[in-house]
């Protein structure tokens, strides 16, 4: 082992992948180069430099691979209708190649004699994760510690990580976090009572959209555009490949997402959104009214949805202030929620939102100063 001087690991900051850092440390002696991709997974990536800088990290990579990821991974798949075991499209494996690709890229720019990843073996995500390397660059040396160590369950590895000093995120009960992986397709969980075929799922599941049963019933149809089988535009919009995702993921989200909302309509000529919202029984108080956290949380909602609409999803509002009045008690039942842009500065935008109830009666209203960002792909 001592021939191997460096490694560069394909990391992502959670559990798996942070437990091999110190893992590679340990048991190969050796100096490790992190590497995270950015392939839509709707997350933040600021923790990861400070939890490899932690264990000594000198060499870290983030990179943004959302638009090659879907131009040249997830639309060939989609055109090609390729089915793993003819029965459903590829999810977390699809990235594996993207990952590999650029991988190699960074061990050879950084002088490695190595690469890593954390693909457990199920399936065949080791084969393809190791195939693209090993096609790019022949002599590479991969290590697979899923091969190689015997911390074969998430306990081990939960204990390996509070003897090393490992900050990792446990369940509120206390129990050991759910394996999950995500791109800009899709998202998926292995682990806890996900092994038992008759657990029902709790709500720490549902991360990107609702429980099912909470969705709404309005319908809303849109129109996507395609050249040579790729999603190109929707309702006539030309958007990036990434974009063209990321906007139906929105689009899927407001019809059920975390806070029950449900896009209605938006009128162009006045900025103005309407989304319908119904809070979840998680968050109704004894007295039967909606926590005033969440009444914010929607306003919040119903006036970026405002900006992001009027500017056809091309930017996103990054608040610097929001201030709310409650009107009257928001009890629970429907509630109708419009956000318009109510004026643009030279560098803020001014936002306006209102909540009623079914009946039309105003409950609550905010307002916020914002500065408009691009979002990734958004422009035409």
């Amino acid at each position: 082992m001592s021939a191997i001087k460096k490694v560069a690991l394909a990391y992502s900051g959670g559990l798996d992948t942070s437990v091999i850092l110190k893992w590679l440390q340990d048991t190969y002696q050796c100096e490790v180069v992190t590497f995270t991709a950015d392939i839509g997974q709707g997350e933040e990536l600021d923790h990861v430099r400070p939890k490899a800088e932690q264990f000594g990290v000198r060499e870290i990579f983030i990179d943004d691979l959302r638009e090659e990821f879907v131009r040249d991974f997830v639309f060939p798949m989609f055109r090609a209708n390729a089915l793993y075991e003819g029965e459903y499209l590829l999810g977390t494996s699809i990235a594996r190649p993207l990952i590999a690709k650029r991988l190699v890229e960074i061990a050879r720019e950084t002088g490695c004699q190595a690469i890593a990843h954390g693909a457990t073996g199920k399936g065949n995500d080791q084969v393809r994760f190791e195939l693209g390397a090993i096609a790019l660059w022949p002599q590479v040396k991969v290590i697979a510690p899923w091969r190689e160590w015997d911390l074969n369950s998430r306990e081990k590895l939960l204990a390996y990580a509070a003897d090393a000093g490992i900050p990792i995120a446990k369940k509120k009960d206390g129990g050991s976090p759910y394996s999950m992986d995500a791109n800009a397709l899709h998202i998926s969980y292995e682990g806890g009572g996900l092994e038992d075929p008759w657990w029902s799922p709790d709500d720490s599941i549902w991360r990107w959209t609702a429980n099912p049963e909470q969705a709404p019933d309005t319908a809303e149809e849109i129109t996507i555009g395609f050249e040579r089988g790729d999603a190109v535009s929707i309702n006539g919009k030309a958007m990036t490949p990434f974009a063209v995702l990321d906007a139906l993921n929105a689009l899927g989200a407001a019809h059920a997402d975390l806070m029950g909302v449900a896009f209605d309509r938006f009128d162009k000529d006045r900025e103005e959104i309407t989304l319908r919202f119904r809070a979840p029984d998680a968050f109704i108080t004894p007295r039967g009214s909606v926590q005033g956290g969440l009444v914010a949380g929607f306003l919040d909602e119903v006036m970026g949805w405002a900006h992001v609409w009027a500017t056809d999803h091309a930017e996103a509002p990054l608040n610097l202030d929001i201030s709310m009045s409650l009107l009257k008690p928001v009890m629970a039942g429907p509630l109708i929620g419009k956000g318009r842009v109510i004026r643009r500065g030279r560098k803020v935008i001014f936002l306006e939102g209102e909540l009623f109830d079914e009946a039309g009666k105003l409950l609550a209203r905010a307002t916020s100063t914002a500065i408009p960002t691009p979002r990734p792909g958004g422009a035409a």
